[in-house]
């Protein structure tokens, strides 16, 4: 039988073996996907890319910006989570890594002119953080998908006062990217308990997708928040 057929049963009902070799082809698949966005943006700044694409996107209207980047997150997302395909999961996870990469050009732009040092500051902040909730929704085996509906909400709030931010010219100060910080590790905790608990035994790359977005997302604002005390 071949692994597309396989019966899809969440990970946490089989034996500790397997649910340990999803874990870890998990993990695995979110370094790379880290590793695969460090050597993007390495290309796009050494190559010379980088300036001439952020002053494009920072000269557009950001809202296009942010549609596109929702376009192809929902379209990978669904892809990594629906194909039998793994080929075409690998093909998501890599287009939304590419996607995450451009967008962070002109944050990552800016901070390297205007505040140097806050992006290692901000890598190491979020690798601890990251490390953190991790460590807490291994050890206590909770199951956070309560979560879930509350994150939604919190995301469409944050969305509605971005899009508000940008058509009428007001800007998201100190506490909206906290407020930010505290959904992303919302997001961390709630991701890593549905790989412990509720992901299907076949679906690593989509998981490894999900973490990656959420790491990527406190990893901006916590940017964010660094630069503003520059």
């Amino acid at each position: 039988m071949s692994e597309a057929t396989l019966p899809r049963v969440p990970v946490a009902s089989l034996d500790v073996e397997a649910r340990s070799t999803f874990v870890m082809q998990t993990y695995l698949h979110l370094f790379m996907a880290i590793l695969a966005f460090v050597g993007v943006e390495i290309v796009l700044f050494t190559s010379g890319i980088a300036p001439v694409l952020a002053q494009a996107m920072l000269g557009v209207n950001w809202l296009l910006v942010l549609g596109a980047f929702m376009i192809v997150g929902w379209f990978a997302t669904r892809t990594a989570h629906r194909a039998e395909s793994l080929t075409a999961q690998y093909l998501a996870l890599g287009a939304f890594v590419v996607a995450e990469a451009v967008i962070f050009v002109p944050l990552l732009y800016v901070a390297n002119f205007y505040a140097p040092g806050a992006i290692t500051s901000a890598a190491l902040v979020t690798l601890l953080g990251f490390g953190g909730l991790t460590a807490v929704a291994f050890v206590t085996r909770k199951d956070f998908s309560f979560l879930g509906a509350l994150l939604r909400w919190g995301f469409l709030i944050a969305l509605v006062l971005i899009v508000a931010g940008v058509i009428f010219g007001f800007q998201l100060g100190t506490f909206f990217s906290v407020a930010m910080i505290a959904l992303a590790g919302g997001s961390v905790l709630y991701d890593t308990s549905k790989i412990l608990h509720h992901y299907p035994h076949d679906r690593y790359v989509g998981a490894a997708l999900e973490l990656f977005a959420s790491v990527a997302l406190m990893f901006w604002y916590i940017l964010r928040l660094f630069m503003s005390r520059r």
